[in-house]
């Protein structure tokens, strides 16, 4: 999740994505044409009094719509703070903390797996916002014994009051990966793998996700960009946990193809030469290299950005890639992978200590590997093809 940086806390770099800027004035819009009803709403639940059509005068509407959304979007911070701080309390680290279309997101470099450290990080979010909402009271009950002037301030304080606690009930609901769901896969990773748990976890949540789509046909547009976003993102995070206890014990060395089994390109090569060997080899990528040193890796996207009038006229080295993205042999292959999804590249180079080329790993490498993971059940079977004659199974393409 991108965004810019606004500044930071503890540590933490706040950003805002872009569709933040989009959704805040809807948000701003929606209850400024609202005003009264939910003035109303107010006065049932907390007894407040306000004059629901003096707020209604005037530009008072867009000042409180405004001023409601900018309150709902520091409690939404504040709440992603609540799961921060138990976060590093506990040792992990926050790469940042991003307000986005759906709320905020806190942007963990790696997700516990010991489940009483997810339970209460994923709890400390909604107790903060049921906090928020007690302090937004006693400002609203404070402000009520005021004269008539300050029915502003009693609406939007009743108003995030009654909101924050809505959303510290809504979050709990047991729809991975939000809150609640969260709190779901650390129980059920009491007594069962990590892996297991979140599979579980994942398919209810994909249930209110498809609960939440029909809700929203017939009621708020908004709830179905929330079951997308949390079928999407449970289906993802299930996957993601999945590779990560599948590779437990697979290291880059384990599967990549070694130096002497690697293809490899000089610079002197001509692209339309290049294009060649990649139909014949089917590969998309080959290291580049120069008096058998690593000098940069050309891809078929490189040679697609040159026209087929003039591959003749160029050669590797004109196109190729030099800022090479490499890993070490002894690197688990989860992080290579999470390494390749980082800088959208599709292979890294494999360098020793003293940067020497000692191989190369694909995604294609990593994918062939984990179904052969999943097939055999253990990942001893990868170091047995990798250095077993069997070598042609996952070669890097």
């Amino acid at each position: 999740m991108r965004g810019i940086k606004i500044g930071s806390a503890l540590g933490i770099p706040i950003r805002l994505n872009w569709t933040f800027l989009l959704v805040l004035p809807l948000f701003a819009y929606l209850i400024s044409r609202d005003v009264g009803g939910i003035a109303m709403v107010i006065n049932q639940s907390l007894s407040a009094g306000i004059d629901a059509e003096a707020l209604q005068a005037g530009s008072m509407p867009l000042v409180l719509g405004f001023v409601s959304a900018l309150g709902l979007f520091a409690g939404v911070l504040i709440h992603e703070f609540g799961h921060s701080v138990v976060a590093l309390h506990y040792g992990y680290d926050i790469d940042s903390i991003t307000l986005w279309l759906l709320g905020g997101m806190a942007d963990f470099a790696e997700l516990p797996e010991d489940w009483k450290h997810e339970f209460q990080i994923a709890v400390a979010g909604p107790i903060v916002s049921v906090g928020i909402g007690g302090v937004c009271y006693a400002v609203f009950r404070l402000a009520r014994g005021f004269p008539a002037g300050y029915d502003p301030v009693v609406f939007v304080f009743g108003y995030l009051a009654v909101l924050n606690v809505v959303l510290a009930v809504f979050n709990m609901l047991p729809a991975f990966p939000m809150d609640g769901g969260r709190v779901l896969r650390a129980l059920l990773a009491r007594n069962r793998p990590h892996a297991k748990a979140t599979q579980r976890a994942a398919e209810v949540g994909k249930v209110f996700a498809f609960l939440l789509g029909i809700i929203g046909l017939v009621s708020n547009w908004f709830l179905i960009l929330l079951a997308f976003f949390i079928y999407i993102a449970a289906s993802g995070e299930a996957q993601q946990t999945t590779l990560k206890a599948a590779f437990e014990d697979v290291t880059v060395a384990d599967i990549m193809t070694p130096r002497e089994d690697l293809d490899v390109v000089a610079e002197e090569d001509t692209v339309a030469e290049l294009v060649e060997r990649m139909f014949q080899e089917r590969h998309t990528g080959y290291p580049v290299l120069r008096n058998g040193d690593l000098v940069g890796i050309v891809t078929l996207e490189d040679a697609r950005n040159v026209s087929e009038v003039e591959r003749d006229a160029y050669q590797v080295g004109d196109v190729m890639e030099q800022d090479v993205e490499t890993i070490t042999p002894d690197t688990n292959a989860m992080a290579a992978l999470q390494r390749m999804q980082e800088h959208d590249v599709g292979r890294l180079v494999v360098v020793d200590d003293d940067g020497e080329l000692v191989g190369l790993v694909s995604r294609t490498d990593l994918m062939t590997a984990f179904n052969i993971i999943q097939s055999s059940g253990q990942p001893a079977s990868i170091r047995e093809r990798s250095f077993g004659g069997e070598r042609e199974l996952i070669k890097s393409d």
